[in-house]
């Protein structure tokens, strides 16, 4: 701690985790405005599957029920599986994304404080390359009223074509890559210009935007509540925003623009939630910022290069395997010995 008051109240668990809940209310309320309240539905799936697995899971490893079950550690893991996921997806995916997050991400490794890897996330990526086709339906802002939302979540007819479209940053990957072939009507047009469909807004995608912004106004209420420093936000967003600038300025007709990057798809929620995590983040100052600074650039190469829709989770869990060896390098020197 470098500034004062040195001597602060000790935090407990459940505490923080309130806070961290609390700070995600902004982006669940621009999420409901915008795509209707069948995420509150999701968010309710999660949270029963989440406390579930880990009412079982402590009843099999003979630890304390209701010490695990009031910390609050495992609906912060549900809320953020069903914030990632689409908020249509069938209701059994999300129990399964959250239990395998619980169950096997968490509590196999030794529960809370234990796992190597950020539990939504490897609940996301093993429900995408498991489901690719449902994890990849996301409605548009107004598209789906919430009688249709239920019936999608419950049980009813997927006519894909119908109900969704593409996401932002697949509409404008897409539409740039025609851009960048000499045959397509749209060929030598910016980002900027391609940004005129149903999908998009003004900085990002439709309604997403706003929900990003609801992420970022919570993360900087964390910041201020000390919940989290600044390190890993300041860091994932700079090196995000900085790949984009490279390419997006030397060839704009083949890149989108390093502010459509930070409004769309789930930075804000990464950059405030999901790598903050302490368990599976970096733990030392610097550490943070290596950590976050290469989960910004993988995001941004996966969200260019790769096949998925949003680079987040991946990066997210790539470099939660550099952790100890990031933690190990940049420990500071012990006080009176010099560093080898």
């Amino acid at each position: 701690m470098n500034n004062s008051p040195f001597v602060r109240k000790a935090a407990s668990v459940q505490s923080v985790m309130l806070q961290v809940l609390l700070a995600l209310l902004p982006g669940i309320a621009a999420y409901v405005w915008f795509f209707g309240p069948g995420i509150l539905v999701q968010l309710a799936l999660a949270s029963a599957a989440a406390l579930a697995g880990e009412a079982a899971m402590l009843a099999i490893r003979g630890r304390p029920k209701a010490l695990f079950l009031t910390d609050l550690s495992a609906i912060v893991t549900a809320w953020l599986i069903a914030l990632s996921f689409p908020p249509i997806v069938p209701w059994w995916l999300t129990v399964t994304g959250t239990l395998l997050a619980v169950v096997v991400i968490k509590q196999l490794y030794g529960g809370l404080g234990q796992n190597p890897f950020n539990p939504a996330m490897g609940a996301f990526c093993l429900m995408i390359v498991a489901y690719p086709a449902l994890m990849s339906q996301w409605p548009a802002a107004g598209q789906l009223d919430f009688a249709t939302q239920l019936q999608l979540i419950f049980g009813g007819v997927r006519e894909v074509d119908a109900i969704t479209g593409a996401t932002p940053l697949d509409a404008l990957r897409t539409a740039l890559r025609s851009a960048a072939s000499p045959d397509s009507e749209l060929h030598g047009l910016r980002a900027a210009q391609l940004m005129d469909g149903p999908a998009f807004g003004w900085l990002g995608g439709k309604g997403g935007e706003w929900v990003a912004l609801g992420y970022l106004v919570g993360g900087l209420w964390l910041i201020q509540r000390r919940i989290i420093t600044w390190h890993i936000p300041v860091a994932f967003c700079g090196a995000l925003f900085a790949s984009a600038l490279v390419l997006w300025g030397l060839r704009p007709e083949g890149f989108a623009s390093p502010l459509f990057h930070l409004a769309s798809g789930g930075a804000m929620l990464g950059a405030f939630f999901i790598l903050t995590d302490p368990v599976s983040g970096a733990t030392t100052a610097r550490g943070k910022l290596l950590f976050a600074a290469g989960a910004g650039v993988l995001t941004w190469v996966i969200r260019s290069f790769g096949a998925y829709p949003d680079g987040v989770a991946f990066a997210t869990l790539l470099m939660n395997i550099l952790v100890p060896l990031i933690d190990m390098k940049t420990q500071a020197p012990v006080f009176g010995h010099k560093k080898d």
